[in-house]
């Protein structure tokens, strides 16, 4: 009979409690699928002159667009490996495009960051009253809190900005920039070496000039949260506690964790992560609040984080993906959407192959059909319509999100109600 686990365990950072994850791609294998896409990409630059899909400039304006999706996705990792679904993003985003424009015109722009990111811990901590100690379902709660999120700040922006110089009832006055950092030497290499329009080697060029080359250093902050997450919540005691209150907190409370204070904590820190997200919007993508800024990129993120599987490395990989579509909007995008129609049909080909060999003739054909029908969309046309580039995002969300579903694995009590003592 084995013996009964003592309440020291759950305190050491081992995985050894932790439930077995799925198979996982290993690290040279992903890098062999990545550098595999890349090289996709390029064939298509080479056959349709299309070169702004990887120029340096594309991939600046997607880092850029990619950082508030991914800042919210890993608000919502923090809140879900807890065991609380957090819908309310986008509301804490917007509490954060607000309150650090508000800070941020008048005190200066780092204050700005401070108070923006205390705008999405008040978002974070009104939910976890809710839904942690009143049990209330945790869609509904996001829900409200998106709605009132939109209400107070759009009846707190005429009182705080009108009369400002710039202000007005949608939209404050300019908040002094962060500040922004350009690798000398790298970045101007980079960019001569992506103007060459060589295979694989410019595109490669394209993406890491992207990332030396006019960056915030908000950005600078928001990939360093990545793996620190990665490392506090997977190499840690704490973290560990953490997770343990999204797989079985009843499991969690008999070894004598506290599961109220991490569901509390590790929602304020949601909540936080979306209000830096809003921030990054009001003070580094514009100088200012303006409303409805945030177009629903806290839902968004939320997609990049289950595409990520719950995982950090996946939420970037995902928000990185979606950053790159928004991008189009603003870089060549009928011209860019028209040629990736290329690379959809050759992702849809090879797809309808792999999964031949995996004998799923019926699912191969499907997907071999809408390869085709893409193909057809792309010969008999020069561009597709502005409304088709605008779109692109979320269409981006959905068929990525129903091409991962079944390998997703959320932690086992993710949304589930769960009451003080139940572990006793």
């Amino acid at each position: 009979m084995t013996a009964p686990t003592t309440a020291t365990d759950v305190n050491q950072p081992s995985l050894e409690h932790a439930p077995k994850a799925g198979r996982r791609m290993s690290w040279p294998v992903l890098l062999l699928v990545i550098a595999g896409a890349l090289a996709l990409v390029s064939i298509v630059r080479l056959v349709t002159g299309a070169n702004g899909i990887t120029n340096v400039s594309q991939m600046s304006t997607a880092l850029q667009l990619a950082v508030p999706i991914g800042l919210a996705g890993l608000g919502g990792l923090w809140a879900e490996r807890a065991g609380v679904v957090n819908i309310g993003l986008e509301g804490m985003m917007i509490l954060g495009t607000w309150f650090g424009a508000w800070a941020g015109f008048q005190w200066g722009p780092w204050t700005g960051v401070l108070v923006g990111i205390i705008g999405g811990c008040l978002g974070g901590l009104l939910h976890a009253i809710v839904t942690v100690t009143f049990n209330v379902n945790h869609i509904v709660s996001g829900v409200a809190i998106n709605i009132l999120a939109l209400g107070a700040t759009r009846y707190l922006a005429p009182l705080a900005f009108e009369g400002h110089q710039g202000g007005s009832a949608k939209q404050s006055p300019a908040v002094d920039s962060l500040g922004h950092f350009t690798v000398p030497g790298l970045s101007d290499g980079l960019s001569d070496l992506n103007d060459k329009g060589w295979f694989f080697v410019s595109d490669i060029a394209g993406l890491l000039g992207g990332l030396v080359t006019d960056v915030s250093w908000l950005t600078l902050i928001a990939v360093a949260l990545i793996p620190a997450t990665w490392w506090i919540l997977w190499r840690t005691a704490f973290g560990l506690r953490l997770r343990s209150c999204g797989e079985n907190p009843i499991a969690a409370e008999s070894l004598g964790v506290n599961v109220y204070k991490y569901k509390y904590l590790a929602v304020i820190i949601s909540g936080g992560l979306a209000g830096l997200g809003g921030v990054f919007l009001s003070i580094v993508a514009n100088p200012f609040y303006l409303e409805g800024q945030t177009s629903g990129r806290g839902y968004i993120g939320l997609a990049a984080m289950i595409f990520g599987n719950w995982m950090p490395g996946g939420l970037a990989i995902g928000a990185g993906l979606f950053g790159y579509t928004d991008s189009l909007n603003l870089r060549g995008g009928s011209a860019n959407v028209h040629a990736l129609l290329l690379l959809g049909a050759l992702l849809l080909v090879i797809g309808a192959i792999w999964l031949a060999v995996r004998k799923k003739y019926v699912h191969a054909v499907i997907t071999l059909i809408i390869g085709a029908l893409v193909w057809a969309w792309y010969a008999t046309t020069n561009e597709v319509p502005n409304q088709v580039v605008s779109a692109t995002p979320y269409v981006i969300t959905l068929v990525v999100l129903a091409l991962s579903a079944q390998r997703l694995r959320m932690p086992k009590a993710d949304g589930m109600p769960y009451r003080k003592g139940q572990g006793k």
